[in-house]
């Protein structure tokens, strides 16, 4: 056995997958040839490991060489008309019953050319021998790939990620904290559109684990929660507030200061509005991408005064005695 792929990743013959990946991972990131620019050796040990991941990562791959060692992929690919592979690993079916054996004679001992242009109707090019034809034969296609190293994206991360309601209405910059692997922490900030809504996902294309593998490093997925607001309330593009005012103010009308997402307006409250009614501020609300943005609607709330006294109690009822009201004829089950 020319190499020992466990050896080369340090681990047993009778190693788990996730072992075998545990170790690659490790090992990998050792030997990356971004880390270490000037070394040669890192360089030749990170194709040894990546050699030996491919390898044992694969089911398949991996119980050909637990049977015949690293050259498995040369003797794992030959024609199989008129033959097989013999359950003792040789090449049998060739009446002699000779086959390649671990330690054996090499495949240019061997001359298979008329064998070759008698069964596929070709021979080696230049009168070479069987491992001229295989060369061909597998540059044709037919025969195994062998194991390289190819570009692979790093992981993705997902993580999810509380905003504040005012943050997610007016958009911001927030900043998270992502454990890289090997206990490494990191802090990126993530600018917060303006209108983004609960539960949509922001991107953060390249932040993602490195590859180990040469290729693009992976993607940071944010799924986003909005958090309460102890006053407004989001409803698709428009704010809903409820703004509390006196009896006074509502019998009588008033301006009040309301706070917006784009500062504080005045609000006009005409005389006799009640407790529920709603007043529209355009443009005050949720910011859109498209299109403009939603409205604030003021919803009114009368507060009263506790521990009225019996003459304010009194003015109340005179009051009421002169305006009859019925404002629940309407109510119904």
């Amino acid at each position: 056995m020319a190499e020992d792929y466990y050896k080369i990743l340090g681990v047993p013959r009778n190693a788990s997958q996730a072992d075998i990946q545990k170790a690659y991972r490790e090992l990998a990131r050792k030997y990356h040839p971004d880390l270490n620019p000037d070394d040669k050796q890192a360089k030749k040990k990170f194709q040894q490991v990546q050699t030996a991941f491919d390898v044992l990562n694969d089911a398949k791959k991996r119980e050909l060489y637990d049977r015949y060692g690293s050259s498995f992929e040369t003797m794992g690919a030959g024609p199989q008309t008129g033959g097989g592979w013999g359950p003792g690993g040789g090449f049998s079916g060739f009446g002699g019953g000779g086959g390649f054996q671990q330690g054996g004679f090499q495949a240019e001992d061997i001359d298979f050319s008329q064998f070759f242009g008698e069964r596929f109707g070709a021979k080696p090019a230049g009168g070479g021998g069987f491992t001229d034809f295989f060369q061909q034969f597998r540059q044709a296609g037919a025969g195994p790939k062998s194991a390289r190293s190819r570009p692979r994206r790093g992981q993705d991360l997902v993580h999810e990620m509380e905003i504040p309601f005012n943050t997610a209405v007016v958009g911001g910059e927030v900043q998270i904290t992502v454990q890289r692997q090997g206990g490494k922490t990191e802090t990126i900030s993530v600018k917060i559109p303006p209108g983004i809504e609960d539960g949509k996902k922001i991107r953060l294309r390249g932040q993602g684990e490195p590859s180990t593998f040469g290729g693009e490093p992976g993607d940071i997925l944010l799924k986003v929660r909005v958090g309460a607001h102890p006053f407004f309330q989001r409803r698709g593009r428009n704010l809903h507030v409820r703004v509390p005012v006196t009896l006074a103010e509502a019998a009588i009308g008033a301006k009040v200061d309301v706070p917006t997402p784009k500062g504080t307006v005045s609000l006009q409250i005409p005389p006799g509005t009640s407790s529920g009614a709603k007043l529209r501020i355009k443009g005050h609300g949720v910011a859109a991408k498209n299109g403009p943005p939603g409205d604030l609607l003021a919803e009114i709330e009368i507060v009263l005064p506790k521990n009225l006294d019996d003459a304010t109690r009194d003015m109340i009822r005179d009051i009421e005695n002169r305006y009859p009201l019925h404002p629940r004829a309407d109510l119904r089950w």
